[in-house]
This record gives structure tokens, sequence and C-alpha cells, in this order.
């Protein structure tokens, strides 16, 4: 008679099968298979919160499977993954086959490899019902609100509208942010940069003036910028300090969710759900060629940069092989984690680091590959010795005025040979300088003004917004990317470009909110109700004591605020466009539908005309001379088809440029980003070159 093992997915069961062999059968529950009711609240207000969970729709047959096998087996044991939502799962699943919650049958993998899964089933323990009460109390609270607060925003906004507690917060951040931008005003500056010959090798370097009269240099003006161009002229120009020094590069810390999620963002333009996505798939496990099922990766939703002896010592010995010994750090690198982290796992890392991303390519997907990469430079990086800067800067004084000019050089490469975090990039622009010395006179070559503006906050991304989630304390490693999920399905975020804009319907609920719901799109208290979980999960706190926290209150607000808006109704204005409706001369305004957003008439319902909304593109189709314009698939991929469709057929994913092909006069296309190729696309041309830096 065989053990019965549980998990979430086939593929995790295909792979942990493989471990167990014989004795066991692992089998996949496909998800949850229980939860609150889609038709009504749910949850008894009156009685602690009692929720009344049922078996969801559609799990039918999955439950009655389970039931079946788990009547036959000799004992179950619950594999769900290791965290709150796994354990309640497993709490679910447990109540459903009648299993003793004393038992232990729980057992948890953080990496699905033999060792991981041996490890795992070593050690079985009861479920932790205050990982339970801590999903249960995070479900209860979001139930709530949505249910709750929902209905309101029907009344007094529109239909279909929903509200939730940390996705109202994003919206909010989102919102502020947009506001600041609105609100600022640029501020004119100058700087005086220069460009001078050194004597030694007649090499020209660049200098900025920094002070003048021993004071910190401001220029708000031109007439200021002029002055100081004016007592220049003729002016002699020695060096006046050099300091040279050796400077160490320290090497990025293993990711943990977030950062994750915000490194892919940057590096390989993912959203937060298709990081998640491709990153579960990989701890699940993946069929290598000549291997076969494994899970590549440790477990993917950790805020811990904790890492295993194991680990570290695999890493060493991968590094001293490949890079030599003087690419290891004196003793291995450890990183702190945060004080307010679960730190339940270890950092994301590649299960095993002998299994490089060349040794896997060709039995991953494209995304799978990427990330994988990723995640083990980043890993492998972490553990390799610092690298070393030689930091060279001088000061050139002339009348009282004094530039600065500053360089490095590598002096050895350390973990940079293999990686260097995104927001490393920005070094790479500096040069190092020629060989200067104290009391050289340097040939000025050229001495500019040149006018600047303060710049607004840039308006978040997907990898900044998780950023100040973060730092904020709002969310945990699970909630980020299904919160950028939601707010931008419900279309109170959008994305233009990899820029997040609030959409007129965001603006309109968030000052809503703000209004009669503070706490609810507050930040702080937000990051104490999420303080409050953690304490629930680590057995300092009731579930039901947290909930009674937020909602007693949350009850009494939502009662005024439905007085206080007695008979009136939010207008959430339509964003005007400059497309004129053809059949009565209004200006048409953007509409949200079920696909998305399209242009309609303003006098609906007098005039009732709709259009889709075309965006043009540079460049003309190669076999027709019409338009390209941009589009979406099915899938919400971009591409570009011919403005002729269907007479015409052309279509592309490159991306479609003013430049014209020398050999035949088409408009080339983009092809690979911005690292990639013009290519001609004209039939029979075969045009293509680099593109220009």
């Amino acid at each position: 008679m065989s053990d019965l093992v549980i998990v979430e997915s086939p593929a995790k069961a295909k792979t942990i099968q493989k471990y167990l062999g014989p004795g066991f059968e692992v089998v996949a529950s496909m998800g949850h298979v229980r939860d609150l009711p889609k038709s009504k609240l749910g949850v008894d207000t009156e009685n602690d919160f009692q929720p009344q969970y049922t078996d969801m729709k559609g799990k039918e047959d999955v439950i009655k499977d389970l039931k079946k096998r788990a009547k036959k087996c000799g004992k179950v044991y619950l594999a769900t993954d290791p965290d709150r939502e796994g354990e309640a799962i497993s709490w679910h699943i447990a109540q459903m086959l009648n299993l003793d919650l004393n038992d232990n049958n729980r057992v948890a993998f953080n990496e699905i490899t033999k060792t991981g899964v041996q490890n795992g089933m070593s050690n079985p323990h009861k479920i932790d019902i205050d990982l339970v009460n801590a999903q249960q109390a995070r479900r209860i609270l979001d139930r709530l609100v949505g249910y709750k607060l929902s209905p309101f925003l029907w009344k007094k906004v529109k239909r279909g509208l929903s509200a939730g507690r940390v996705q109202s917060v994003a919206v909010r951040l989102v919102v502020d942010r947009e506001n600041e931008i609105r609100a600022f005003v640029p501020r004119e500056y100058w700087s005086i940069d220069a460009k001078f010959t050194a004597p030694s090798s007649r090499r020209v370097f660049d200098a900025s003036l920094i002070t003048v009269d021993g004071k910190k240099l401001e220029i708000p003006a031109e007439a200021e910028a002029n002055d100081l161009l004016k007592r220049l002229e003729g002016a002699e120009y020695v060096v006046t300090a050099v300091k040279k020094r050796v400077t160490k590069k320290q090497p990025a810390p293993p990711f943990i969710t977030s950062t994750l999620q915000q490194e892919a963002s940057r590096k390989l333009g993912f959203s937060a759900k298709r990081t998640m996505k491709a990153a579960q798939e990989l701890y699940e496990g993946v069929d290598i060629e000549g291997i076969g099922a494994v899970g590549l990766i440790t477990y993917m939703r950790t805020d811990s940069l904790r890492i295993s002896d194991e680990a570290k010592a695999a890493a060493a010995e991968y590094i001293e092989n490949v890079y030599g010994k003087d690419y290891l750090p004196d003793k291995p690198r450890t990183f702190k984690t945060k004080s307010n982290a679960q730190d339940a796992h270890e950092a994301i890392r590649p299960s095993t680091p002998d299994l490089t991303p060349d040794r896997v390519k060709s039995s991953l997907s494209s995304d799978q590959y990427k990330l994988y990469k990723l995640i083990w430079e980043r890993f492998i990086a972490s553990q390799m010795a610092n690298a070393l800067l030689d930091t060279v800067s001088a000061d050139i004084e002339a009348n009282g005025c004094v530039f600065r000019a500053s360089g490095y050089s590598v002096k050895f490469d350390g973990f940079t040979v293999l990686y260097v975090e995104s927001s490393d990039s920005a070094d790479e622009n500096k040069k190092m300088l020629p060989e200067l010395k104290k009391d050289d006179k340097v040939k000025l070559k050229s001495i500019s003004g040149n006018q600047h503006f303060t710049q607004p906050p840039p308006r978040f991304t997907e990898a900044s917004l998780i950023k100040a989630l973060e730092e904020n304390g709002i969310g945990r490693p699970s909630t980020y990317a299904p919160t950028i999920t939601t707010i931008t399905a419900r279309q109170y975020v959008e994305h233009e470009g990899k820029a997040l804009k609030p959409t007129n319907l965001g603006e309109a609920i968030t000052e809503l909110l703000r209004e009669h719901f503070k706490k609810i799109v507050d930040a702080k208290f937000t990051a104490e109700m999420e303080n409050e979980l953690d304490e629930v999960e680590h057995g300092s706190k009731e579930w039901v004591e947290t909930l009674h926290h937020f909602y007693d209150d949350f009850a009494e607000t939502l009662t005024k605020a439905e007085e206080a808006m007695e008979g009136k109704r939010v207008k959430v204005p339509d964003e005007e466009t400059d497309v004129v409706c053809e059949l009565c001369g209004r200006n048409m305004v953007i509409k949200y539908g079920r696909y998305g957003k399209f242009l309609a008439c303003p006098g609906f319902p007098e005039c009732s005309n709709t259009k889709k909304i075309v965006t043009e593109t540079e460049g003309k189709c190669p076999r027709c001379g019409k338009k390209m314009l941009l589009k979406k698939s099915k899938k919400g991929r971009s591409f570009y088809g011919c403005e002729g469709y269907p007479d015409c057929s052309f279509m592309t994913w490159n991306v479609p440029s003013a430049e014209v092909c020398p050999q035949c006069g088409k408009n080339l296309f983009v092809k690979g980003g911005k690292s990639g190729r013009l290519v001609c696309e004209n039939e029979g041309c075969g045009y293509e070159r680099e593109l220009k830096k």
C-alpha cells in the first residue's frame, strides 16, 4: 500500500515522484480546493468572523479523486508550498479528508531536488495552525473590504468596481506620484563644463566647475553663467590636488522576491506576473535533457537573504574551478536580512549551482532560461570577491574657480566578470583620467555654460512600485505581483511604456477613499496590519483580535460614509482626445470596455459612434507603402500591421523606424530591441546592419 503525497501542481508532482520512487503516489490538488463562497460574504461578523468555507466550483472531480486515493493509501502527506498560503491549502485538504490535525503529516520542500525532497520527507511535522490563522486573517480581511466597500463604490461611482486592502494603497502611491509631477515647478540652473588637455599625454578629459572663491557653486541663470565665463577668459588652469585611492565594490546579495521582480523588470522587461510564473515553473521542476525532472531554483516567495552552508560551498567550488582562487572572498559571504523579514526560507538561488544556464538552456522555454540565468548569475556573483577600482579625482583652479575631474579604472574585476546589478550601470560612463600631477598646467580646449532644469519625480514603473511597497511595509513577497496585476486589470492604473499612470477612474476612487476611508488608503496603517498578521503567524497574537482591530472601526467608518454621501455620486471625467467624431463633430473620448480601451462619442445616446484606438508608428509598409499601426495580439503582445489590412496582410514583431534601406529605399525595422539590428523586411532585399550606439 503506497503512501499518498499531495502537492498543488502536476509539474511539482512529477518532479517529486521521480525522487520518491515506488512506495509513494504523488498527486496534485490543482491549487486551492476550498474557499469562501463567491456569491456571498461568507464571514459571520457577529460571531468572531467565523468563515463559511465551501468546496470550490470546478474542483468536484479533483476532490472526489483525492478522497478516493486517501482511503486506499497507507499515510497521507501534505506537501504544498512552504508558505502561509501553502499551509492553508494543506489545512483545507486535511479538513476535507478528515485527517488528524495533530498528526505529523505536513512536509515542506525549500527546493525540489533529491536532497530537498528527502530532507522534507524525513522531517514531517504538524500543520502550523499559526500560519493557517495568519492566512485566514488575511483572506477574511480582504473579503471584508471587497464585499463591504465594493457595493459603496457601485452606488457612488459606477457598477462593477471593487476595492482591495493592499491594492487601494498601491493605487494611492501611483496617484500621489502623479499629483507630485503635476504640481512640480521646474527650476532653472546652469553648469560650467570644460574640456582640458593633459600636459603629459595630450589626452582630452572633462571637468565641471564645483566651487567659486571657496563656496559651493550655484548658478541660477544665464547672466551669472556668463559672468563666470568672462571671469575665466584668458585664465591659467593649474592642478591643485590629485587624489588616488582603491575602492572596493561589493556584489549585490542573492535575490529575494521583491528584488527578483525589480531586476527582471529592469534587465528583462518582465512584468511581476511574468516573472513569478517562470519562477514557479523553475521551482516546481523542469525536464532537463540527460537528467530528468528537477527543480532548478529554491522557493521563490521569500524575504530572507540566508544561504545554506552547502550552497555556499557548491558556489565556492564552481568559482574556484572556473575563475580561480583570486575570485573567492577571504571567507564565505553572509548578507543581513531585514529585521521585519519572515525569514522562513533561504534567498532565491539555483538548487544545484553546477547546472549552469548554458547546460540547461535547450530544455527551458525562453522566459525560464532568461530568469534562471539571472538568478544563477546573481547568486554565483554574490559569493565572489569584491571588484577593486582605481579611482582618481583632480581639482583644477583658475581665478578662484575650482573644476573637478574624476574617473576610475578597474584594477580587479572580481564579481563583475559575471554580473553587475542594473542600477550600477551608470558607473560605466565614467572614464579613466590621464596622468595628472599637482602643479601641472593643463590647457583649456573648450568651456561652456549649459542650461538645465530640475526634473519632477519619475512615474513609478512596476520595479519601483514594488520597491516602494516593500519599503513601506505594504504586502509581503506573495502579494506584489497579484497586487500590480489587479490594479491594472481593474483599470485603476495603466501602462504608458514602462511607466505606471493612474487612470481617471483610479484617481476618482482614490480621492473618494481618501476622503471617507483614510485608513484604507493609508500606507502606515496598512503596514501595521501586515505586522499584526506576522504576529499571528508567530503565535504572539490572536487572529480574531486582529480582525476586530480592523473591522470594528471600518464598519463604523462605512456607516458614516454612506450617510455623508447620501444622494451624491462621483463623476469620473472621460479622457478627451483630438479625434473628431465624423458623425457629429464632437471630440471623441476614451472609454474602457471588456477588451480594453476604445474611442466613443461623448454625445451618447444621441450619437453612438465608437472606434478602435489606433496608434501610428514611424515608417511605411514595405509591401504597399501605407502607414504601419501598433496593434495587440489576443494575448496582449504588441505587433505592427499595415493600415491597409485586410487588403494588405503584412505584419511583423519588429519595430518600424524612420530610417530607409540604402539598397531598396523601404523603411527599416528594429529587430531584437536596443541592442539588436536594423533589418529590411522588403521581400528579396535582405539588407541588415547593427544599430548605431
